[in-house]
């Protein structure tokens, strides 16, 4: 059974910094891409990151490029987002996910920007980023 568990959303004034965490067990966590993606209030779940199994490539939503960055530690089964020059349309449940819905050996890559929903399972609770203005 895979648990997914994000921490370390908050609340933040434009122009401050987050950085995200995520863990991942129940499956072989160094053998997945994985994601972060974003739901604000009436609206759709949007990919926001991915980076490979290696940590060697990665990608980004073009709202979020030159501001966020995704890294993992595979010793950790954790992947993590910084997030910096938050602004107020940064304000989401934001969620991580294991790209688990491709088949093999895709689930090892990026393939897309931004990454696409549908190409990741096993969501978890998510945690709350508010940036106020």
């Amino acid at each position: 059974q895979v648990q997914v568990v994000e921490s370390g959303g908050g609340l933040v004034q434009a122009g401050g910094s987050l950085r995200l965490s995520c863990t991942v067990s129940g499956l072989t966590f160094d053998d997945y891409a994985l994601g972060w993606f974003r739901q604000a209030p009436a609206k759709e779940r949007e990919g926001v990151s991915c980076i490979t199994w290696t940590g060697g490539s990665s990608l980004y939503a073009n709202s979020v490029k030159g501001r966020f960055t995704i890294s993992r530690d595979n010793s950790k089964n954790t992947v993590y987002l910084q997030m910096n020059n938050l602004k107020p349309e940064d304000t989401a449940m934001y969620y991580c996910a294991a790209r688990t819905s491709v088949s093999w050996p895709d689930h090892r890559y990026c393939s897309r920007s931004p990454p696409s929903v549908a190409d990741f399972g096993d969501w978890g609770q998510g945690t709350q980023v508010t940036v106020s203005s």
